[in-house]
């Protein structure tokens, strides 16, 4: 990395925004200036990052001068609303909401798998939904062998999906139940604490929400497979932070064991993690905080010859969100590829 940039944070104040703040500085970006951004309501507030205390400002027409990278974690409505405006001001945008993912002139990229990606951007680059993040990740070493033909997937997602007042509210509702009071739910529809239910993001005409609709069609374009035949149920879990996932796989030949977990065990940001003597497995507790995605249970499918079955946790604040970001600006600075190409440049 050869030169020094100008980053902002667009949501400084959330939970991704706090994350983006912590990588930055465990990963020694080359910054020659950071701006933090938010809502006027979070205007005026300190942070303090590498011993220094920063104010957070309004995001406004001119808060983009002379910024290279701005990481977007401040939600949808936001992106939308000034993510082509800090391009018009010359800056790439990687941006952590669903605003963009599924437009064809804007890359999806997760850097283990589609790295080459991210140089056909024209000021946008999405970071793709945490759970595929996730799930890509490990899952993508298999299908560079042997396309994968269908994933069933069923995920088991923590309060820390829905941001830092949902994890929060989860404590409460804890304290409540167990002091025999009523749990309140506010931020989400229903008591997540010492409960669970299907995700609550909308529904479409099918019957899939719009998180698992997200897993179908991000994974397709991040993998290049518009055919691959995908499932999912989205599932709100009483867990803090890092989510899990039980995967199923279908290919067309038999996948051996072994060779899976070789392969999935030599992957970039993944990390298996079996002890079957002990039955011990990925947890959410052993993610939380970690970079890896952690892998396990990794097994023949006995109901089908070409099947495989796998478990996952990781921690999606960081791989799931903020990490995958950190990576993406590392991509972009180490290729050169901060300016906007028409055409794809070899990565």
């Amino acid at each position: 990395m050869s030169k020094d940039l100008s980053v902002a944070i667009l949501g400084a104040t959330g939970a991704v925004g706090q994350e983006l703040l912590e990588l930055l500085a465990e990963r020694k970006f080359p910054l020659k200036e950071l701006k933090l951004l938010a809502s006027p309501r979070s205007a005026g507030s300190k942070i303090v990052f590498n011993g220094q205390e920063i104010t957070v400002e309004a995001v406004n027409e001119k808060s983009f001068e002379g910024v290279d990278i701005v990481l977007a974690s401040a939600g949808g409505s936001t992106s939308k609303a000034w993510a082509k405006r800090a391009v018009e001001a010359g800056a790439v945008v990687i941006d952590n909401s669903s605003a963009f993912r599924m437009d064809d002139d804007v890359p999806l990229v997760v850097p283990e798998i589609n790295p080459e990606a991210a140089a056909k951007h024209q000021g946008i680059i999405a970071n793709p939904n945490c759970t595929t993040i996730l799930m890509g990740v490990a899952i993508y070493p298999l299908h560079q062998v042997q396309p994968i033909k269908r994933i069933v997937v069923s995920t088991y997602q923590s309060a820390s999906g829905a941001g830092a007042r949902a994890m929060e509210e989860a404590k409460s509702q804890a304290r409540d139940i167990l002091d025999g009071k009523q749990p309140q739910a506010e931020i989400l529809p229903y008591p997540i604490a010492f409960n669970l239910f299907p995700h609550n993001s909308p529904l479409n005409e099918q019957g899939y929400c719009e998180e698992e609709m997200k897993m179908v069609n991000e994974t397709r374009k991040i993998f290049d497979a518009p055919e691959l035949k995908i499932t999912a149920t989205c599932v709100r879990v009483p867990i803090l932070r890092a989510h899990s996932e039980a995967i199923n796989l279908e290919f067309a030949q038999p996948f051996e064991v072994a060779k899976a977990k070789e392969l999935i065990a030599a992957a970039p940001g993944v990390k298996v993690v079996e002890d079957w003597q002990s039955n011990y497995f990925p947890m959410p507790i052993d993610a939380t905080g970690q970079d890896p995605v952690l892998v396990g249970r990794i097994r023949q499918d006995i109901s089908q010859d070409c099947g495989l079955e796998l478990w996952l946790c990781g921690d999606q604040i960081r791989k799931g969100a903020a990490l995958n970001a950190i990576q993406i600006a590392e991509l972009l600075l180490a290729k050169n590829l901060l300016t906007t190409s028409d055409s794809a440049v070899s990565v």
